[in-house]
């Protein structure tokens, strides 16, 4: 029963990374989430993923610093927040005409800058 819960936190894990990836290329959809949810996965049932995705050069140090302080870097926190806002801020201009759908995308891009707001800073100095 054990081996059966690795294999399917193992193939999670890759799920999430797979949806990272393609948050990467996709405006609205969330990319660190799904590393952070892939790592938790992987910490949970494969040591070998688990180094590979926190040590990876491109998104590893964010998610490594989340994991173990439960932080992200200044850098990653302001562009996130700047994402949020040009991101849902255009969408909700530019590509809704409801005043319904422009208040939820509101409270969203509000709850999503609130909660990186709350994370800890660290330092980059304390995220190698």
């Amino acid at each position: 029963m054990k081996s059966l819960y690795r294999k399917i936190l193992i193939v999670f894990g890759w799920i999430f990374v797979g949806l990272g990836i393609i948050g990467i290329f996709l405006p609205l959809m969330p990319t660190t989430v799904f590393f952070i949810l892939a790592a938790a996965s992987f910490a949970r049932s494969s040591e070998k993923f688990y180094n590979w995705l926190i040590n990876h050069p491109r998104f590893g140090k964010i998610v490594k610093s989340y994991m173990e302080q439960r932080g992200i870097p200044r850098k990653s926190k302001i562009i996130a927040i700047t994402m949020v806002i040009l991101t849902i801020g255009s969408s909700a201009v530019f590509f809704t005409s409801g005043l319904t759908l422009r208040v939820l995308l509101a409270i969203i891009a509000f709850g999503v800058i609130a909660y990186l707001l709350s994370l800890k800073t660290v330092d980059v100095a304390e995220s190698d």
